[in-house]
């Protein structure tokens, strides 16, 4: 990763970007980048993106310079690693009905059946590129393009907690009730986010997921 494009954010923290196109190979050299530097003395918070890290340290405990050889080294050690150190966890869906109010759309929308974007929706292996929107939702890609699917013209007001939707090229799960624009395609009954544990999400930036479909019943 000798392509990395540093930028200073204010006087406590940087933006390390590591490339510009959404890749999931790209994406896990942020995360590995990320166990490293969580290491280093200073460094106060790590906020990964899908190309991006942002890093926020206390300059009495790590000065700038010091932290740019640190970010230099880190990225050296782990230019030629894949998905290291990730925990694979498989959701269970159920897809259709009133569970998957866009799943028909979604088939129809491709020219494929419904069965067929449910065998490749749970296929696929799906990497965390990052959580937010809500606390806990995660942003999962890559969708294969023969299911990917443009969003809602008009988000939904209210989308029921766990709904698992299709985004473009990206899945992702809405960990509590809340608006939303994502095509939902099924729903888990799996709890992505508890403000009363710790960690208090689920599922945490550079998961694997693999969906499970359990029917609609």
């Amino acid at each position: 990763m000798n392509d990395l494009n540093i930028r200073v954010m204010g006087d406590a923290a940087v933006l390390v970007e590591v490339g510009e196109t959404l890749d999931v190979s790209l994406n896990a050299r942020v995360h590995a980048l990320a166990r490293e530097l969580d290491q280093v003395r200073g460094v106060v918070s790590i906020v990964p993106g899908y190309t991006t890290l942002l890093l926020e340290y206390d300059p009495a405990l790590c000065e700038y310079d010091a932290l740019l050889q640190q970010i230099l080294r880190a990225a050296e050690s782990r230019a030629a690693s894949s998905i290291q150190d990730t925990r694979l966890i498989e959701i269970p869906v159920r897809y259709g009905g009133e569970f998957g109010p866009d799943l028909e759309f979604v088939a129809q929308h491709n020219g494929i059946s419904v069965e067929q974007v449910i065998a490749i929706h749970t296929r696929d292996i799906y990497q965390v590129f990052m959580l937010g929107f809500a606390p806990g939702f995660p942003y999962m890609g890559i969708v294969n393009e023969k299911i990917a699917a443009p969003r809602l013209e008009t988000p939904r007001q209210r989308v029921p907690a766990g709904s698992v939707g299709i985004a473009g090229r990206q899945t992702g799960i809405y960990p509590r009730e809340s608006p939303g624009g994502w095509r939902v395609i099924g729903r888990t009954d799996v709890k992505l986010f508890d403000a009363q544990s710790e960690p208090p999400t689920l599922l945490r930036a550079g998961d694997r997921v693999k969906f499970v479909n359990v029917g609609n019943s």
